[in-house]
């Protein structure tokens, strides 16, 4: 059960990192653009479901909401790489502070995300795998 605790914890890792980058976003948007008028706020309920899935939720649910969210947290530095390089005008050009934050925030994202995808993955096949023990009994 060591793996639902390291769970958890990945879990509300990429929850805390996702606020962060959003947050990141929404600073760094050029104005007009849907960034700068507060669109990352749509993010606020689909991170509730996840704290949710992360902390309240039990059984195949929790581990299924945690995958999504967890797919999600991988995603934003695929997604995000290019646009960053668009950004800043060209690959590896903003050398500032806040650059370097920007960058390491996607790639612990992306690293938390995945670990918590193997983890959930995990989950669900020993959920499983318990359920069918306990029917066979």
């Amino acid at each position: 059960m060591k793996h639902n605790v390291t769970l958890t914890i990945t879990s509300l890792l990429s929850v805390l990192l996702l606020t962060i980058h959003l947050t990141q976003d929404t600073l760094r948007a050029r104005p007009g653009t849907p960034e700068a008028t507060g669109s990352t706020l749509i993010a606020v309920p689909i991170l509730v479901v996840w704290l949710y899935g992360t902390l309240i939720a039990g059984g195949r649910s929790s581990y299924i909401i945690v995958l999504v969210g967890s797919i999600f947290a991988l995603g934003m530095p695929i997604i995000h790489w290019p646009i960053f390089h668009l950004w800043t005008g060209t690959a590896g050009a903003d050398k500032s502070a806040g650059a370097f934050f920007f960058v390491w925030t996607l790639m612990t994202l992306g690293v938390s995300g995945m670990f918590s995808i193997i983890l959930a993955v995990r989950g669900l096949r020993d959920f499983r795998s318990n359920q069918d023990r306990t029917v066979e009994e």
